[in-house]
């Protein structure tokens, strides 16, 4: 049997290695804090803060991967590989496009798609080698919860009161580019957007954040903590901005997470939680008159709905575009509304503007982050973390089944928060196969057997 010697740790790579997670943590809150309205001012692309800072974080990481004493994990990993991969797509197409020429307006929206695209795989990359420990990824999953917390109360405030809360929370050196009411209506209701792009997006944010809120406040409950109250009014709050977003890619995707959830829970749990919901859906009737009926309306009424058969007509043009680029597409970003019309649907859009390889990639990427979830559920026996891996999975279920229904990559909010969940899956499942961290003996060395 061999014995390899590894070098003593550096004096502060326990610190180091929390560094990577304070700057996730940070970034979460940005995303889901910050108005998606809001770009930076003086910039010919209408770049966000949290590309920015996304585009910051991966240049940290990949000079986190040139040396060995920023605690920065290396060697493979199916996340990581597969955010490679769909990187690769993204040059690939953009390479193509610009070789054989675009409009000046197709040729700006891409290469602001292409640096969005970039700085959320470098958020995913970042999250797979810099959150060395299980407390780094649940920490950085709270940060998100109570973030979404926010952008729900938002949401609700403009639904119930018509109070636009983003209007005070324009900082210096920002400038709002949108055209568009970020309060909407649907029958008699508001729809609110939130901090959000849109109340599609804000309602798919709710769904997609809603498990990670019901896990912690479990937990809490079963540790007894003296404040488990806050994440079960987070769970409540996040709930509630799903109802009033109106959204059917919300409701899809929130049923799809609670059906991955109900498979995972006891029949306690699972009959604790149908009576929950039945009490809840009483209150939202009793308390928002009409709003239960509206939303069963949007799937009785789903035939006669004028914005589905508008989706429907938009899929015939868009065939013959994506036979003219079948492999690597058009060019990401370059499908403009106003110049080709809205196409709700992410894999269609994926498939006209990245082509099938970019298609399979981004495939994959969805598929990495559940299998590595499901992986960490296996390899282990400790109940709380096969809850969060099955929590993780219900979280990535939500865009996979929404992007069926809405054009997910074109919000930079939810987006960020996806690649930010699937690199979050890739370090629990490294973690978990090496937990080995930093050792607290400045002096000692670390022996592996093999």
């Amino acid at each position: 049997m061999a014995t390899t010697v590894l070098p003593p740790a550096p004096p502060d790579a326990e610190r180091r290695v929390k560094d990577a997670t304070v700057l996730l943590c940070v970034y979460a809150l940005m995303l889901c804090v910050l108005p998606a309205k809001l770009v930076l001012r003086g910039i010919p692309l209408d770049l966000a803060p949290t590309m920015l800072f996304g585009l910051g974080i991966g240049v940290i990481w990949f000079c986190a991967q040139q040396v060995d004493t920023l605690g920065a994990a290396k060697g493979r990993n199916i996340v990581r590989t597969a955010l490679f991969c769909y990187a690769v797509t993204q040059l690939l197409t953009y390479g193509a496009a610009t070789y054989s020429g675009l409009p000046a307006d197709e040729l700006k929206a891409t290469d602001r798609t292409l640096i969005t695209l970039v700085s959320v795989i470098a958020v995913g990359l970042a999250a797979v080698d810099g959150l060395r420990t299980r407390q780094g990824v649940e920490r950085v999953l709270r940060y998100m919860v109570v973030g979404a917390a926010f952008m729900s109360f938002v949401g609700i405030l403009q639904s119930r009161l018509g109070y636009d809360l983003t209007d005070l929370l324009t900082l210096p050196g920002l400038r709002s580019v949108s055209t568009e009411e970020t309060i909407l209506e649907r029958s008699m209701f508001r729809r609110p957007s939130g901090t959000a792009g849109h109340p599609i997006e804000y309602g798919v944010m709710c769904a997609f954040t809603v498990p990670l809120a019901l896990y912690f406040a479990f937990r809490a409950n079963r540790r007894k903590e003296p404040r488990q109250w806050v994440w079960w009014l987070c769970f409540v709050v996040i709930s509630g901005g799903i109802m009033f977003s109106l959204s059917r890619s919300a409701i899809l995707g929130a049923a799809v997470a609670g059906l991955v959830l109900f498979y995972s829970w006891s029949w306690r749990v699972r009959v604790r939680m149908a009576v929950a919901a039945g009490v809840f859906l009483v209150v939202m009737r009793i308390l928002v008159p009409g709003l239960v009926g509206t939303l069963i309306a949007l799937f009785s009424n789903f035939g006669q709905d004028n914005s589905i058969k508008g989706r429907l007509v938009d899929y015939a043009p868009t065939s013959l575009r994506i036979e003219r680029y079948p492999w690597l597409g058009h060019g990401v970003g370059t499908n403009l509304p106003l110049k080709y019309g809205w196409l709700d649907n992410q894999y269609l859009m994926t498939l006209l503007d990245n082509g099938i390889v970019g298609l399979v990639a981004l495939v994959a990427v969805f598929l990495s982050g559940v299998y590595a979830a499901l992986r960490v559920r296996s390899l282990t026996d400790d109940p709380e973390l096969r809850d969060l891996a099955m929590t993780l999975v219900a979280c990535l279920a939500v865009p996979t089944v929404a992007a069926i229904t809405f054009d997910m990559l074109a919000y930079a909010m939810i987006t960020g928060l996806v690649f930010l969940t699937v690199g979050a899956c890739g370090a629990l499942l490294r973690h978990q196969r090496d937990p080995a961290v930093p050792a607290r003996d400045e002096g000692s060395s670390v022996r592996i057997e093999t």
